[in-house]
């Protein structure tokens, strides 16, 4: 009988980014530098872009043509291979086939799909939309499962998430779709007496956003109705804070064999072009974050047992970036996690585990080494 000398396949990797949220932007451009970080001697990469209006569209592998180029922002409907052509996942979890159809044409099978790496940011795919559907192909895929990517995007439910296992939090107040749609008076003076009781300025910001988008600080009441509605535009559910001030101190957490383990903390520095880091500080102006914050060995060791244990409440899986404020008289208050951070070139989740001792490459392929060995469904 003769011996069969074939190789066996290597795994196959779907880089899934763009999206219908306002971060598709952001999620194209860091899908760009995964896909120049895989090691394609170790995986076959499949690149999958979900344009605005959430059409499935197989893409070029282009990672040069997926970065932020002159202050102009990169789009998946710019990489599609086709303007009407569409990616099919089968939700039959014996079936990991993924099918490619234009109309007038017969589908054409593109393979199997050993892993899913979700690079998409905000509603639509890092709020456990995605994962569900994964969930129901059978289909690993690298970071948080449905609950806590819900709850890692729903800041209020973060939030409350985080009081229950005595996390330290700051001041907020929610306002909900249906409370600003029936009574708006109401809704706004239950800002007004909020800001009473802890002081202007406010942060007014989307519920279930990133990347610092629609968020406005507002100095008095003059500014709180534009603040209100540029935060709507985003998410019909807002979130309202208080100024906490003290220093912006960032942390890691990825998932290694012996459990989830915190990095080198990253300080943002006060940002002296912008009222606060927005949206274009973090990925237009390319504001630089300190790596490893200056903060002393206490200080570092209190926020990486923080950061471990924010991952740990909300049940993460493969990474989080955990976000605090250092106040003024010492104490660390956390103000959000995000299960799928930036993996842009300037990012401070990769940053701060280069500083650890992760490369970049490493890092992309622990996440995917990680999933590879996690099974969908009761875990």
């Amino acid at each position: 009988m003769s011996e069969n000398t074939q190789s066996p396949r290597k795994p196959r990797v779907a880089v899934v980014f763009g999206g219908r949220s306002s971060e598709h932007a952001i999620s194209v451009v860091t899908a760009g530098a995964v896909l120049r970080a895989i090691d394609r001697t170790k995986y076959d990469v499949l690149p999958i872009g979900i344009t605005t209006d959430g059409r499935w569209a197989l893409t070029a592998d282009a990672p040069e043509r997926m970065a932020i180029a002159d202050r102009a922002l990169p789009n998946v409907s710019d990489l599609a291979e086709s303007e009407q052509g569409g990616v099919v996942l089968s939700v039959d979890p014996a079936n990991r086939e993924v099918v490619y159809a234009e109309p007038g044409s017969v589908p054409k099978a593109l393979g199997e799909v050993d892993v899913v790496f979700p690079m998409l940011h905000g509603p639509y795919g890092e709020d456990g939309t995605l994962q569900g559907l994964l969930e129901l192909s059978g289909v690993p895929y690298v970071g948080a499962g449905v609950l806590a990517s819900a709850v890692g995007q729903d800041k209020e439910y973060m939030k409350r998430v985080f009081t229950s296992f005595g996390l330290p939090v700051g001041p907020y107040e929610v306002i909900r779709p249906r409370e600003w749609q029936q009574n708006p008076a109401a809704a706004r003076k239950k800002i007004v007496e909020f800001a009473a009781e802890h002081g202007w300025p406010l942060f007014v910001k989307p519920a279930r956003g990133g990347s610092s988008m629609g968020i406005t600080k507002v100095d008095d009441l003059s500014g709180l109705d534009e603040a209100i509605e540029e935060a709507r535009r985003h998410d019909p559910k807002i979130l309202v804070e208080s100024l906490l001030r003290g220093r912006e101190i960032e942390c890691g957490v990825l998932e290694f064999e012996d459990g989830p383990r915190a990095s080198v903390p990253a300080e943002i520095p006060p940002v002296t072009d912008h009222d606060f880091y927005d949206f274009e500080a973090k990925y237009i102006d390319s504001a630089s974050g300190i790596v490893p914050a200056p903060i002393g060995d206490e200080a570092t060791a209190e926020i990486q047992r923080l950061a471990v244990a924010a991952y740990e409440a909300v049940s993460c899986e493969g990474l989080v970036r955990a976000d605090f404020f250092l106040t003024e008289d010492g104490e660390f208050v956390i103000n959000e996690i995000n299960t799928m951070p930036g993996f842009t070139p300037i990012s401070m989740y990769p940053r701060m585990w280069q500083e650890s001792g992760v490369s970049y490459p490493e890092l992309v392929d622990r996440l995917i080494q990680a999933a590879l060995t996690r099974s969908t469904g009761l875990r």
